[in-house]
């Protein structure tokens, strides 16, 4: 008699069930997190930490955070967060930006903050691992002090040992797409690890592309004058950040008077004055006068919640060399127009730490760090408990060389020149438009948000997390320019059909009977996207009045379909 094959669904079953097996059985339980003060809710999913021992004779340890999707755990991507710095701690992106949770300020200094989930956790469509790397920043440590004298290479190859030690714990994440992320400095490293694909955040790239970005930055975003641009940009021909006269000295020392006092992490808001910042560590670094007087505003308000990495000063690009951390390159243990004791109380509580499985501060450790703030020899080889120490947003602890260089050369194709191609008879000032995205070969893709600071996800979260959700899912990135533009906002509105044949090339001539009001009146606007270049001008009918509810005619000129801008033409 022969035996019925089984059908493929009971496979496909019997596949999910066993998937299911392993994520309940092969995750170290020893690692769950139970219970996490501040928060009285249910978790969304699952949240894992620890650590990974990455070189036992050194007693190398990196602490991770690790959030299970709230989506599909078993086939969404698992995704590896980065900070930027050099030495600035991924709970950075976890408490600040993207993470599972909003925090909120306790009313005494005594007490916790209080935690609420967040609606744009990058945790929604991935599962996502927080490292704190390399050892010294955040709660990563280790028990030898050579450890601390590292770099770029250093710190990937250690990102690279933590992932196949990682995964050894997780096996049931083995067959999942993995992604590498992360912000600022980490720009540097990010891309030597890139799996499925990698996703960088305002990154560093290269000295000369870095070091030059900053006088047209200031002119595009008019925090300089037409004339003043004119005179520098005469005077130093294009070399901003390696002035060789004394003519383009003091034309770039009044570029650095017009923008002293300026948030380097949003332009927009002003800046928290700490007022130690002045106290210029001895370090050989080339810093503009304005740089001493950073944070220096009439209103010196703590508005910023935080930043993810930092920018680098005013003209001086990262070089071959010692990277200077912030703590370092100021005497301070804050970072420039930031506040973050939000993070830094919830870290360093006692019961928090022991919620996620991080080593208590250790009295030793403590000592040490505070006599490396005066500049003092320590010494602690030949301990052999925990050194872990205070949780900071970022630590003077490392002393970090930049050693990889320039490590993906189509990185340096962002430069305006290279934009300014991909549109036919224009050039592009890309500060002046709502939202911009431009393709390259590699498969590299280039977005902006307007409105953003430094780290996208920490001002625009509900944006970041659109896109985010459109990278990890491979999908082109339109109807995000349609909604930041806010040319009808037709995916907010449940129209998303017609926001897809809006930017595919199909123009309509009046859009009638939206009863919710349109938010930015625009007159010229550009969309580019992977597909097409798109021009078209938007009117808003005289009849229109925000709030009230009328209706309102949106009539748009024949868009014009440009030349594919997979590439510079």
């Amino acid at each position: 008699m022969v035996k019925p094959e089984a059908s493929p669904i009971f496979y496909s079953i019997v596949y999910f069930l066993l998937r299911f097996v392993l994520l309940a059985y092969s995750v170290p339980q020893t690692a769950l997190i139970t219970q996490i003060p501040g928060f009285s809710g249910t978790l969304p999913s699952k949240h894992y930490s620890g650590y990974v021992t990455i070189d036992e004779s050194h007693g190398k340890k990196l602490f991770y955070y690790f959030v299970e999707s709230e989506g599909n755990p078993l086939k969404d991507p698992v995704v590896l967060w980065l900070n930027g710095g050099p030495g600035c701690s991924s709970f950075d992106g976890f408490v600040y930006e993207h993470g599972p949770f909003n925090f909120e300020a306790a009313n005494q200094s005594d007490d916790l903050p209080k935690l609420h989930l967040n609606p744009y956790s990058w945790s929604k469509v991935s599962n996502i691992i927080y490292l704190d790397s390399p050892a010294g920043v955040g709660l990563s440590y280790s028990k030898n002090e050579t450890d601390y004298i590292t770099g770029d290479v250093k710190t990937a190859l250690d990102s690279h040992i933590f992932l196949l030690r990682w995964f050894e714990l997780y096996p049931e994440y083995l067959s999942n797409p993995l992604f590498i992320s992360g912000e600022s400095y980490a720009g540097v490293y990010v891309p030597t690890l890139a799996y499925e694909g990698y996703l960088v955040g305002n990154g560093v790239t290269d000295e000369k592309f870095d070091g030059n970005a900053l006088v047209p930055f200031a002119h595009g975003m008019g925090l300089i004058s037409d004339d003043l641009f004119e005179e520098v940009s005469n005077a130093c021909k294009g070399n901003f950040y390696q002035p060789l006269g004394e003519n383009c000295e003091s034309k770039l020392a009044k570029v650095d008077a017009d923008i002293s006092g300026l948030n380097i992490y949003d332009i927009l808001e002003p800046c928290y004055y700490d007022t130690d910042t002045r106290e210029v560590t001895d370090i050989k670094i080339r810093l503009p006068s304005s740089f001493l007087q950073l944070g220096e505003t009439d209103r010196p308000l703590p508005v910023r919640k935080r930043m993810l990495g930092r920018a680098w000063p005013f003209r001086a690009p990262v070089r071959e060399g010692i990277v200077p951390t912030w703590p370092q390159l100021l005497n301070s243990r804050s970072v420039p127009c930031t506040d973050d004791e939000v993070a830094t109380s919830w870290l360093n509580s006692a019961a928090v730490r022991k919620a996620i499985h991080a080593d208590e501060v250790s009295l030793l450790n403590f000592i040490v760090h505070i006599t490396f703030r005066k500049q003092l020899p320590y010494e602690f080889r030949n301990q052999t408990g925990s050194v872990a120490g205070t949780w900071e947003l970022c630590t003077g602890r490392i002393s970090f060389r930049h050693d990889a260089g320039s490590m993906i050369q189509y990185h340096k194709n962002l430069t305006l020149g290279d934009i300014e191609h991909s549109y036919s008879g224009g050039s592009l000032n890309i500060c002046d438009y709502f939202m911009y995205t431009q393709g390259y070969e590699n498969n590299l893709t280039f977005l902006t948000i307007k409105g953003a600071g430094h780290t996208v996800p920490e001002y625009k979260p509900r944006e970041a997390l659109d896109f985010y959700s459109r990278f990890l899912a491979g999908k082109p990135m339109e109807i995000v320019a349609t909604r930041y533009l806010g040319v009808p906002i037709l995916a907010d509105l449940g129209l998303a059909d017609e926001a897809n044949e809006y930017v595919n090339g199909i123009g309509w001539t009046k859009f009638v009977g939206m009863k919710q009001p349109i938010f930015i009146q625009l007159t010229l606007e550009f969309i580019s996207s992977l597909q097409v270049n798109l021009k078209l001008r938007t009117e808003i009918s005289e009849g229109w009045n925000q709030g009230t509810g009328v209706n309102v005619d949106v009539v748009t000129e024949p868009i014009e379909v440009g030349q594919d801008a997979a590439g510079p033409s």
